[in-house]
């Protein structure tokens, strides 16, 4: 299975963290820029829509316009399942959390996304907290159920649990 190129470009970030304390990280910050927000001008406001919609909009993907997380579960083509590229949605209290599909298996979900812990990584979502998968709108590349994507291992690096 070959990554769609949102995958490849949204990996390019992992380990990008927000400012320390007080200050901005000016790459976390751009985010909202390339995602459409340039009014943004502090990472402490939630991010993970604003990674999202940047990753997209540099490969010239239009992402859903905001910075609310659960846009995504209206956005592009619904799926009934994870695939690698998919943009999954969880609930949460006060809001949401939007990331990218890298793997699964029957219990679990492997989301590459920004503001996981204020920075971007993979974590390990349980399936059963998942709110949507969407498939992005007008891209070549279709989504591939029968690849797991990732094998995660103690070799896959540092992945977090949910």
């Amino acid at each position: 299975m070959t990554k769609p190129s949102w995958i490849k470009h949204a990996e390019s970030f992992i380990g990008l963290h927000e400012g320390p304390d007080a200050a901005d990280n000016p790459k976390v910050v751009d985010f909202y820029r390339r995602a459409g927000h340039p009014e943004v001008k502090h990472d402490a406001v939630p991010w993970c829509a604003a990674f999202v919609g940047a990753v997209l909009a540099d490969l010239g993907i239009k992402p859903t316009g905001t910075l609310w997380a659960l846009d995504y579960a209206k956005y592009g083509t619904k799926l009934a399942q994870p695939a690698v590229g998919a943009i999954a949605t969880k609930k949460r209290q006060g809001g949401g959390h939007v990331f990218f599909v890298v793997g699964w298996d029957k219990d679990s979900v492997w989301g590459l996304g920004g503001n996981q812990g204020d920075k971007v990584c993979i974590v390990k979502y349980p399936r059963s907290i998942l709110y949507s998968y969407n498939w992005p709108p007008g891209v070549a590349d279709k989504p591939d159920f029968t690849d797991q994507g990732m094998k995660v291992s103690k070799s896959s690096g540092p992945i977090s649990e949910a």
